[in-house]
Order: C-alpha cells, then structure tokens, then sequence
C-alpha cells in the first residue's frame, strides 16, 4: 500500500488545508493590527475631548497622561505607557477624522510617521508605505536616508504637494532617478578605495536592501551581462527589468567622475539592448550610469542630443546630511 505521503491526492489535501491556514493566519494579523489602530486613535480621541471639556486644570495638565498610564497599567496591562499615550494623542490631532480602513497601516507604522513633524513629508511616507507595502525597517531606513527630500529635490512645488498626497510612481526615466543614490548598507567606509568590480559585488550581496534604495518596480535579471560586438566581449554591470514601466533597465557602475566615454559606451549599450534584446511588449531600454561624481554641466552638454533613455545618477556611500536637504526643500516650497 502506498504511503499517504506519497500519495498525490493527499499532498493535495495538505497544500489545500496549509494555504487555508496561512491565509488565515494573515488576515487574524491583519485584523488584529486594524483594531489595535483603531483602538489607539479611539484613545487619544477620548483623551482630547476630555481636555476639551475642561476636565483638566491648568496646573494638573501634565500630569493626565502619567495618572492615565499607572491606571490603565494596572487594570489592562501593557500597552500604556505614558510615551505610547502620547502618541495616540498625537495620532487623533494629525488624524483627526481618523485613517481609511481599506489600506490601514499597523500601529508600528503610524507610531513612526508621527514621529516627522511636517506635514507634508508625513504625508510622502504614509503614502509610500501603502504603494511599496513596506515593512517598519524599511521605513525607517527610508526615513533615515531622507527619500522624500531625495526626490523632492528635482521637483518644483506643485509636484512635491503632489507626490506627497498620492505618493511616488515614477512613469519616465528621469523620474526613478534619485539625487543621490544613498548605498550606506554596504558598509564601505568614506575615504576607502574600492573597485567597480567589489562595489558590485556589495551591491549583489545587499540585493534586497539594493532593491529597496533603486524603488518600486525593480526586479533584478542578472550581472555582468554579455554583449558581444564585432567578435569582441563587452559586459553590462546590472540589468534590471521595471515591471511598471515595462522595460529592461542596465545600470553600469563608475567608482569615479562621468566621463565622455561612459556615455558612448552606455548609447552602444542601449543601441543593442534595443535591437536585439527586448520583445515587442517591451518599452525602450533605460540606461542608467551611476557614478560617485557627476559635472551636471557636463552631464547636461554629453547627453543634450542622445536620443536613448539615458540617465546619469550619483551615489554616497553615508548617509545624507538631511537638515540640508530639509532645507532645500523647504526653500523651494516657499517659492
């Protein structure tokens, strides 16, 4: 008699009941995290109508939620800590018709978006995080890395209050480019000398940190990709596929400045990629050199006639001085 766990029939049976489970499991997380929300905002919601009414004096306002905190403590546990009933105080004054339901983010990342102070920025990563569905350390390092000033910088104001209402979905070349690149995960230390082949190497070993930084849509296709011309090996460093915008994407890495040489290489690149590559569903090939230096002026005269999809990126490896970007950004808002 053949073992049930051989037995095709039943393998069937405990996928069936397995995928049942899992997903059952997914969605009891999810509707605890969608009542733990809804709970905080009802908190801080009661804590606010309460000050409102003039139950709380003057001289006992500061001491509402330490007294709040011992209580609730004592007779439901944790949960209530005095820092925690803050932010569900803060959480009603931000949200204060509350937060939409189909798309709830946990406790955890509401916790973190409270955290940023301005509006405007809030309202760029709470977005994102639903787009990209990132988890609370992705968004923390992108908070930590300053993306919403990253790529609020190549925009004039209307288009930063825009893609902080609705969020970030690049739709041209140009637009999945960021300024700069922040590649500080690969723990390469400022000043270190390293090759285009380790950088790459790193770059490979933190995929998934990697994808995050370049964004949604990102999937990677492989390294040091073959082009073979006039019986002579050239070879992309990455080459990506973006799923949203339907095209292959080739990344070739320079440890230095741009040089005019780059760009004919990445055009020769292109001209091939186009030709011999993509299929008749597939958009035209984006370039992209990132370099640890670019000349913009440069930049602007080598590629002012090229045709291709080419654009040239810069990359850190630290992170970004983000009080001068907040600054910037700040600037053009108040154009």
């Amino acid at each position: 008699m053949q073992s049930l766990s051989k037995n095709n029939e039943y393998k069937e049976l405990l996928n069936k009941i397995g995928l049942s489970f899992l997903k059952a499991r997914k969605n009891a997380i999810k509707a605890i995290n969608t009542e733990l929300t809804l709970s905080n905002w009802n908190t801080g919601k009661y804590i606010i109508e309460y000050e409102q009414k003039g139950n709380v004096k003057a001289e006992y306002g500061k001491e509402l939620l330490n007294q709040l905190s011992k209580d609730l403590t004592r007779q439901y546990g944790k949960g209530f800590s005095r820092s925690g009933l803050v932010y569900m105080r803060l959480f009603y004054v931000q949200y204060p018709k509350g937060v939409t339901t189909s798309h709830l983010l946990s406790w955890s990342h509401y916790y973190e978006l409270l955290k940023i102070k301005e509006n405007t920025e809030r309202e760029f990563y709470e977005n994102q995080s639903i787009i990209e569905n990132w988890s609370i350390r992705e968004l923390r390092r992108q908070k930590k890395t300053a993306l919403f000033q990253r790529i609020a910088l190549s925009k004039d104001k209307k288009e930063i209050l825009e893609i902080a209402k609705k969020g970030y979905k690049p739709t041209t070349e140009k637009e999945i480019i960021k300024q700069p690149y922040v590649f500080e995960f690969l723990g390469i230390s400022e000043g270190n000398l390293y090759s285009e082949n380790e950088l790459e190497t790193k770059l490979i070993d933190n995929l998934q940190n990697f994808l995050l930084e370049l964004g949604k849509g990102f999937a990677f296709v492989g390294r040091q990709y073959r082009i073979t011309l006039a019986n002579k090996h050239n070879f992309v460093d990455l080459v990506f596929y973006h799923y949203i915008l339907k095209c292959f994407v080739i990344i070739d890495l320079k440890v230095n400045e741009v040089e005019h040489k780059d760009v004919g290489q990445m055009i020769t690149y292109l001209n091939y990629f186009n030709k011999e590559v993509i299929g008749e569903t597939d958009n035209e090939t984006i370039g992209i050199i990132l370099a640890s230096e670019k000349d913009d002026i440069f930049v602007e005269y080598a590629t002012a006639s090229v045709t291709n999809k080419l654009a040239v990126g810069e990359y850190q490896l630290y992170l970004p001085n983000k009080k001068e970007l907040e600054e910037k950004v700040k600037e053009i808002l108040e154009e």
